[in-house]
Formats: structure tokens, sequence, C-alpha cells
């Protein structure tokens, strides 16, 4: 089908999609590459940080050697090159190898235990920081260069710039030490020891019970980039010569607001929420090593430590397929919401 400017949008968007996936597979396979020479500079590996713990535990410097020895069979000692095209091997049958540290437990197994706590945890409290920014965005944004507008921008702008391992801290130190509201290991883990899982209300109000101190470091920590992106959307849209025209026609203020302000100053935090959701498969490693998280954050933490090199592949590499997939993702449907950018885009290409 022809356009009156003589595109055919059925063609461009074929090449649109096709040019993405491309440059989504190529990254997938330059991340991984980059990831597998990376952790392999790393100082130390599995031996030597075994070898060390069994020492902690009193084992001699012989014994100890020879203990690791036998529970790592590791081919450390292959060239990096020869253990590369292995590696790309099995992961092309999807085979992501087996930890070192958990007695050849799959990287696929552990990653599959600990991804839904993650994404449990980071993904409800990204949402709810999402729209309650957005929320906050717009109030002040239409009433903006009053009192309400500067208490609210001010004050998510002071959490902007808090780093969220500092607002776990600060939370810690107000519920526990200040007001002595809980005790610290009621925010510990993902559920009470002991607890037996299933979906029960005791079980799931626990779950929640363990996830709301987390979940509220994350939710302060984004709530007020959300915000403050949104503002800046809105005013921008403010100004445009339609809402103006809307004005002049009469229109109730909540009329113009939803319909016309905040139906086009959402668009621009399309993009940010798609790349904020790939990195919930991340998660965060410092508060869920703080709250002792059962996620894929506290997973890395320890795989890093142990230099678990599979394990550590493999969270990347999901963690990369999560970013690519949601920028791919976004670069659709922006295009899809304004046929500007898509065309514009598969002219560029």
């Amino acid at each position: 089908m022809m356009t009156r400017s003589g595109f055919d949008l059925q063609k461009l968007t074929s090449n649109f999609v096709f040019r993405r996936v491309l440059k989504a597979l190529f990254t997938i396979w330059l991340v991984t590459t980059i990831i597998f020479v990376l952790i392999r500079l790393m100082p130390g590996n599995p031996v030597d940080i075994l070898v060390e713990d069994l020492i902690l535990q009193g084992k001699t410097q012989e014994e100890a050697r020879q203990r690791a020895a036998q529970l790592l069979n590791l081919p450390l000692d292959q060239p990096i090159a020869t253990q590369y095209v292995t590696y790309l091997g099995n992961l092309l049958r999807g085979d992501l190898g087996k930890s070192y540290r958990s007695n050849g437990v799959t990287v696929s197994s552990i990653i599959a235990q600990r991804l839904p706590w993650t994404v449990f945890s980071v993904g409800l409290s990204l949402f709810i920081s999402f729209f309650i920014g957005m929320g906050l965005g717009m109030i002040a944004a239409y009433r903006r260069n009053t009192l309400l507008d500067h208490i609210i921008t001010n004050i998510c702008a002071a959490l902007d710039a808090i780093p969220p391992n500092l607002v776990a801290v600060l939370l810690i130190l107000l519920l526990v030490i200040t007001f002595k509201v809980m005790k610290f290991p009621q925010m510990r883990g993902g559920f009470t020891p002991g607890l037996k899982p299933g979906f029960t209300l005791k079980y799931i109000l626990d779950v929640l019970g363990h996830w709301a101190i987390p979940g509220i470091v994350y939710i302060l920590a984004t709530v007020g980039s959300w915000m403050l992106v949104m503002k800046s959307s809105t005013v921008s849209v403010m100004g445009e010569d339609y809402v103006t025209v809307a004005r002049a026609r009469g229109l109730p203020d909540s009329r113009i607001l939803t319909a016309y302000v905040a139906r086009n100053a959402r668009l621009p935090l399309f993009t940010r929420l798609a790349l904020s959701i790939a990195t919930v498969v991340g998660g965060s490693l410092l508060i869920e090593f703080i709250f002792t998280y059962p996620g894929i954050g506290l997973q890395l933490s320890s795989a890093l430590y142990q230099r678990d090199y599979p394990v550590m592949q493999g969270i990347f590499l999901v963690t990369t397929i999560a970013v690519v997939f949601a920028t791919f993702i976004a670069d659709f449907a922006y295009g899809w919401i304004d046929p500007r950018i898509r065309v514009a885009g598969a002219q560029n290409d």
C-alpha cells in the first residue's frame, strides 16, 4: 500500500522490524562475548576462592587444594578461545551450564528459582512508583510555580539524588534503631523461616510483609525520577498550540489535562518504562544483599564472590536479553504509536 508521500508503509514496517531484530541479536552476542572475557580477567578464580574458604574453615593449604581439586573439576587450564567456543556451542543448545559451587545444579534451575522473587519485588515496586511519579509530575506541572509544585519537586529531586542503598540504610536506622517499630530479622528474607510455601493467605501476607521494606526502598529511590520526567514532559505539552486552542474553546481543565495533556505527555515515558522493566531481571544487587532477599541480585553477589562463572554468565545473559528485548519492544511500540518515528527510522536505516 502506497501513501501519498510515496512510501510503502508495510515494507517500511517490515524493514524496521528486521533491522531491529538483527541489531538485537548482534547486541546480545557482543555483550555475551565481552562478559565472558571480563569475568575471566577478574582477580582470582573459582579454585583460589574455594581454597581460601576451606583454609578459613581450618584446612591446611595442602588439604584445601586437594579438596578444591576434588570438588571443582574445571576446564580452567584450557585456552580461553576453547572455553569460549564450548560455551557458545552449549548456549546455542539452550544449555547455560552448571554451577561450580552448587554441586552441579544447573544455572537454568538457579535462575528459575531466583527470578520470580526479583520480578515480584522490583516489578511491583516499579509500577507503583511509576504511577505515583506520573501523577505527581502532572500535578506539579499543572500547579507549577505554586507552593505545592515547589514541595513536590524539591522532595522528588532529593529522593532522586539519594542512592537506593543509602535509602535502605536510613529506613533501617529509622524503623529499627530510632523508632523501634520493627526488628531487623523481620526485614530479611523472602518469608519467615519455617513457614510452608503455598497459595495460602498466611503465606501471601507473610511474603508481602517481607517485601514491604525493600519495596518502599525501591519506590522511594525511583519515584523522584518518574515525577521529574513527567513534569518536564507535561510542561512541554502544555505549551503546544492545540492545548491553547482547547482552552480558548472553553474546555474544562480536567478535560484538557486528561484528553490532551496527559495522553501526549506520557509518550516519552514509554521507552524509559520499557528499559526500567528490563532492569527488573537484574534486580538490585545491593538492596537484595542488605535485606537477604532471595532474588537474582543476591544470587549474583554470591556468584561474584565465589567466581561461579556459569551462574554469572547466565544472569548477565538473561539481563542482557531482557534489556535488548525491552528496547526492541519500546522502539516498535513507540513507532506504532507515532508513525513518524517508524518512517524516519526506516529511512535512516
